[in-house]
């Protein structure tokens, strides 16, 4: 099947010859006629398939000229690198059309968006939380929205986006149509197709949490962080090889960390993204590696979402991720389009429990590898690799905040005394008399007497 053979319009065909798309993917093929249909449509297909395509296209189809200012059309994605590629991919699939399109998303000015939507807009693509926070300012109204993506709606719930997308979804229209693509299904996830989704059509291309077969798997059972190092500086020196390579760690602080590390050995090759930096220097990182600028980008799991790198030669995961389903978007980012891809999985003793639960989760064991001869092992550790002591009767130790202070004391026989309320006051008011004031014209009377 050709994009030909799909109900597409002439504008839409001609941007596809444009960016020169011939086939469409399975996604793509099998969810065109289920989102043409109007009804719900819950798809599920791994990273690299050509997912904001398959919804994209069958919606912009239906997508009639209107002069109206609310929008019609409100796609929900995790992240700000997200938002902009995904509005990219409209602009590109839109550019014989007459369709207004904005990204919404934090870290720019809130005030510069709020004129933006009041200018009248088509489609939004935002993060849930930024979006959440222009529609208390009263700059949009959710009335006119036909229909509603999710992207990656596993993401925004691990993010913390849980109480935005319930009250967004809240303010929708009860008659429009959801969608929602994901390259895994959790628990949480289901649990908000059962509560907003009216019967939807499930579109599986694969089981969730299946890789694709064009990317080859490689694992290393590696000591600690500098031997790591030590193999991926020896990796990264056959330049005619790893042209661009993608490497995840955990944390921004392993992240800043590994780079250093690395620009040492290959100046103005590496650069960084972690969530700590600003989103002009997100946004640069993304383009210097992405036009080769850089060929090694060292990043937190906010880059294994959705991003579409293009030749992305290898993936190196410098961590075994703790949640499997971290795992599958990670070499995602590699073997896009059915081209080939290679994925190294680096493990230290203590990750081990973790690659069992990516084993498990792929139904298929990480092919493991020696490490060659000549890298040398480190015996020093990061502080973050050092165990902990717990030191037994340390004066200056820190003990439990909660726990009562030196203050505390049980009171003596004499001090403990019953409060007795309102009777006991009045006991004493008999004892002592009442307080002469201005206010009572009898007191000094009564005192007299």
């Amino acid at each position: 099947m050709t994009f030909q053979d799909l109900n597409l319009n002439t504008p839409l065909l001609n941007a596809l010859e444009d960016l020169k798309f011939d086939t469409p993917t399975p996604i793509q093929e099998q969810a065109f006629s289920s989102i043409m249909s109007g009804k719900d449509v819950v798809g599920i297909a791994q990273t690299g398939t050509g997912k904001t395509f398959a919804y994209m296209l069958p919606i912009l189809r239906m997508l009639k000229y209107s002069e109206q200012k609310n929008p019609r059309v409100l796609i929900l994605v995790p992240t700000r690198e997200l938002v902009v590629q995904v509005r990219e991919e409209i602009e590109k699939l839109t550019a014989y059309m007459n369709t207004r399109v904005t990204g919404i998303y934090g870290g720019t000015n809130i005030n510069t968006q709020h004129s933006d939507l009041l200018q009248g807009l088509d489609i939004i693509v935002a993060t849930p939380g930024r979006l959440y926070d222009l529609i208390l300012r009263r700059a949009v109204q959710m009335k006119s929205i036909q229909k509603l993506v999710i992207d990656e709606v596993d993401v925004m719930l691990d993010l913390g986006f849980r109480f935005q997308i319930n009250n967004i979804i809240e303010l929708l229209p009860q008659n429009r149509q959801n969608i929602m693509f994901s390259a895994t299904m959790t628990e949480a996830v289901e649990e908000i197709i059962d509560i907003s989704f009216k019967q939807p059509i499930k579109i599986s291309v694969a089981i969730s949490g299946t890789p694709l077969d064009n990317i080859e798997q490689r694992g290393y059972k590696i000591a600690n962080f500098h031997t790591k190092v030590n193999f991926l500086k020896d990796l990264l020196k056959d330049k005619e090889t790893y042209t661009k390579v993608l490497i995840f760690v955990a944390y921004k602080r392993l992240a800043d960390r590994l780079f250093q590390s690395l620009a040492e050995e290959f100046p103005e090759e590496c650069t960084v993204i972690h969530s700590n930096k600003t989103q002009n220097y997100r946004l640069r990182s993304i383009k210097q590696f992405g036009e080769g600028f850089c060929r090694v980008l060292v990043a937190t799991d906010v880059m294994a979402r959705g991003l579409d790198i293009e030749n992305v030669s290898h993936v190196i995961n410098f961590d075994t991720p703790e949640y499997p389903e971290n795992y599958m978007h990670r070499i995602g980012r590699t073997g896009r389009a059915e081209k080939e891809g290679i994925s190294f999985l680096l493990s230290t003793e203590k990750e081990q429990d973790n690659l069992e639960k990516i084993e498990n989760l792929m139904n298929m064991q990480v092919p493991q590898y020696e490490l060659p001869e000549n890298i040398e092992i480190s015996t020093v550790l990061i502080p973050e690799e050092q165990p902990k002591i717990f030191e037994i009767n340390n004066p200056n130790k820190r003990g439990d905040e909660d726990a009562p202070g030196p203050a505390f004391h049980d009171k003596s026989e004499k001090n403990s005394k019953e409060n007795l309320g309102g009777s006991y006051r009045r006991e004493i008011a008999k004892k002592y008399k009442k307080p002469q004031t201005r206010g009572d014209k009898g007191a000094n009377r009564r005192h007299k007497k």
